[in-house]
C-alpha cells in the first residue's frame, strides 16, 4: 500500500463514525400506532444515541400506500441523512426511494422490502425459516394428514412470503396435509373474524390456522373461541392482545422478529450507507457510481413465543422507564 493511500485512509478513520450536530435519521412506517413498531424504534434510537445522532419516528396512521408515500415525501423535504422505511408495498416505493437516494438521503428497508429500488440494505427476520418452523410445528401437533387454513395480507412482501413458503413447504414435505381455506384479511381483525368463521363453518374438521401477522390473529381467535372449535392457531408478530391469548392457551405460539435488533441493525445499515467514505472497498464503486455500502440482507432473527415465556414479551414491562418518542 502506498503512503498516499495510507494517509487518506487514516484521515477518514480519524473522523470516526459519528454524526455531525443535527444529523438526523428517520424511521418511516404505515399504521404508525401499531405496537410492533415500538421496540423497533427503541432499537433504532439506541443505536443512534451511541453515535450522537438525532432520530424521528414518522409515517401514517393508516394502512394506505398513498398516505405512506406522502409521509415519506414529507420526510425527504427535511433532508435527513437517512431513512429506514417499512414499505407497505414494494413497487410503489421504487421511485420515491430512488429519488431520495439521488438527492443525498440514504435509504434502507426493514421487515418488508422494495428490492428493485436503490435501497442499500434490507433488515428482516428470515421469513422462509419462519414458514418452515410453523409448518413443522403444525404437523408435530396435529399430524401430517389434517386440514389447515391460512389468512394472508397480499402485497406486503414479508407477509406474502410467510404464507407462500408455508404452502410450498407443506406441498413438498407433507402432501397429505389439506389446505381448506385461504382468505385475504389484510391485517383487519374484523375481516379475519368473518373469514375464520366462514372457514370453520365450511370445514368443521379444521385442525390448524397459520396467520402471517398479529392483527388478523386477534379476529381469528375470537371466531374460534366463539365457535368453541379445537383449532391450533399460530401467527407471526405479536400484539398485547395476542400475547394475552398465548398466556391463556388460546393461541399455540407466535413467531416474533427480534424487533429491537431489527431497529438497531436498521439504523446501523442506514448510518453506514451515509458514512461510506470511511472505508475503501475493493470493487468498482467509483466508476459505477453506486454506494459501496450494500447489504442485501441482514437476518435479525426471530423468537418463539409460548405460554411459558410470554411474560418476557410484555411491551409495558419493556417500555417501563423508556422514552417512547
Amino acid at each position: 500500500m502506498t503512503a498516499s493511500v495510507i494517509s487518506v485512509t487514516s484521515a477518514q478513520a480519524e473522523g470516526g463514525l459519528r454524526c455531525e450536530p443535527g444529523e438526523t435519521y428517520i424511521m418511516n412506517v404505515m399504521v404508525s400506532g401499531h405496537p410492533y413498531w415500538v421496540p423497533v424504534y427503541q432499537g433504532f434510537k439506541q443505536a443512534a444515541e451511541a453515535f450522537g445522532c438525532e432520530t424521528v419516528f414518522s409515517g401514517t396512521p393508516d394502512y394506505d400506500i398513498t398516505k405512506q408515500i406522502a409521509s415519506f415525501e414529507q420526510d425527504m423535504v427535511k433532508q435527513p441523512a437517512g431513512i429506514l422505511v417499512h414499505p407497505m408495498q414494494s413497487d410503489p416505493f421504487i421511485e420515491p426511494i430512488d429519488r431520495a437516494i439521488d438527492n443525498g438521503t440514504e435509504v434502507a428497508t426493514f421487515a418488508a422490502d422494495s428490492p428493485k429500488s436503490k435501497r442499500t440494505a434490507y433488515i428482516t427476520s428470515d421469513n422462509l425459516a419462519e414458514a418452515k418452523f410453523a409448518a413443522e410445528e403444525i404437523v408435530s401437533q396435529i399430524g401430517d394428514s389434517a386440514e389447515f387454513a391460512v389468512l394472508e395480507n397480499p402485497g406486503q412482501s414479508n407477509h406474502d412470503l410467510r404464507v407462500t413458503a408455508l404452502l410450498t413447504y407443506m406441498e413438498k414435505h407433507y402432501p397429505n396435509m389439506k389446505l381448506v381455506g385461504r382468505q385475504a384479511t389484510n391485517q383487519d381483525s374484523t375481516a379475519a373474524y368473518r373469514a375464520t368463521a366462514s372457514i370453520l363453518q365450511a370445514n368443521p374438521n379444521l385442525g390448524a390456522l397459520w396467520i402471517p401477522e398479529a392483527g388478523s390473529a386477534e379476529g381469528a381467535v375470537a371466531a374460534i373461541l366463539e365457535a368453541k372449535a379445537d383449532v391450533l392457531v399460530m401467527h407471526a408478530d405479536i400484539t398485547p392482545t395476542t400475547l394475552e391469548h398465548i398466556k391463556a392457551g388460546n393461541i399455540h405460539m407466535a413467531l416474533n422478529p427480534n424487533q429491537a435488533m431489527q431497529g438497531f441493525m436498521g439504523f446501523m445499515s442506514t448510518f453506514l450507507a451515509a458514512h461510506s467514505e470511511v472505508f475503501e472497498p475493493f470493487n468498482d464503486y467509483k466508476v459505477s457510481g453506486y454506494n459501496p455500502m450494500q447489504i442485501p440482507f441482514v437476518d435479525n432473527g426471530f423468537s418463539v413465543i409460548t405460554k411459558e415465556n410470554a411474560d418476557s414479551f410484555d411491551l409495558n414491562v419493556y417500555m417501563d422507564g423508556r422514552d417512547p418518542s
